[in-house]
């Protein structure tokens, strides 16, 4: 009897169990029909991000008496349509200029192995153009906070040199490059008018192909091509911008 009762039971939960899989259950996706930005804005906009860094007789683990003075600049401008609620698509330019100029730079291994550097010198200029498709969502039923993503597809240019010591022990190096990648690059807007929102970025995720060709001292030349993938967050890498809906 006990036997037929357990057989019944089990076969009553099978029975509730396949007419519930049966059946599709609806799931509640208001929250992305929520108009953030309506179809038919412009939006205009721009990101800025700079660092900057001194060093002065520094001394780091195997790193002596580093004499060093640098900066990183960049500035990246942009323009997109609404095509559909919350969806844009547009374009981008950016600027980066990177400089480095290190007098001494000691590397010290040991007693039987230490590098001493002087004058080394960095510069860079690099240009990228973009085309992007940017998503919208609310935080929540907001219409002030909100999340955004951006895919792109990026080409870019850049010229640089790099050169040590001076004099006869000069050494100098010019170099160009190009660039294509593919990725995303997720973000926090905030509304502060009815037409303008502050934006911050936290960098692109994706694949990077570059290649590079070097002449060094007028004479030599080289080459190099790297692929690389990133799909991590990069806290450092912060773009703080102000975006214009029109």
């Amino acid at each position: 009897m006990k036997v037929k009762i357990v057989v019944c039971s089990l076969l009553l939960i099978v029975g509730i169990s396949s007419a519930m899989a049966g059946r599709p259950q609806r799931i509640d996706r208001e929250i992305q029909k929520a108009v953030f930005i309506p179809k038919g804005q412009w939006l205009v906009g721009g990101t800025v991000s700079y660092s900057e860094h001194e060093e002065n007789n520094l001394n780091f683990l195997v790193l002596k008496d580093v004499e060093a003075l640098g900066y990183r600049f960049k500035v990246s401008p942009y323009v997109g349509y609404f095509f559909k609620n919350n969806i844009a698509a547009g374009a981008r330019f950016s600027y980066n200029r990177t400089y480095l100029d290190m007098d001494n730079f000691d590397l010290n291994l040991g007693e039987d192995f230490n590098i001493s550097l002087n004058n080394l010198y960095y510069l860079e200029h690099k240009y990228e153009v973009s085309g992007f498709i940017r998503t919208y969502m609310p935080v929540g039923r907001s219409k002030i906070f909100g999340l955004f993503n951006e895919a792109r597809v990026t080409y870019g240019y850049s010229s640089g040199k790099n050169s040590t010591g001076s004099g006869v022990e000069y050494d100098g190096t010019y170099q160009k490059a190009h660039n294509l990648q593919i990725g995303i690059a997720p973000g926090l807007t905030a509304f502060v008018t009815d037409w303008a929102s502050v934006e911050v970025s936290f960098g692109v995720m994706g694949f990077n192909i570059k290649w590079q060709d070097q002449t060094t001292n007028q004479i030599e030349t080289g080459s190099r091509q790297v692929s690389s993938g990133n799909f991590k967050f990069d806290l450092f890498s912060l773009n703080i911008g102000m975006s214009f809906y029109l």
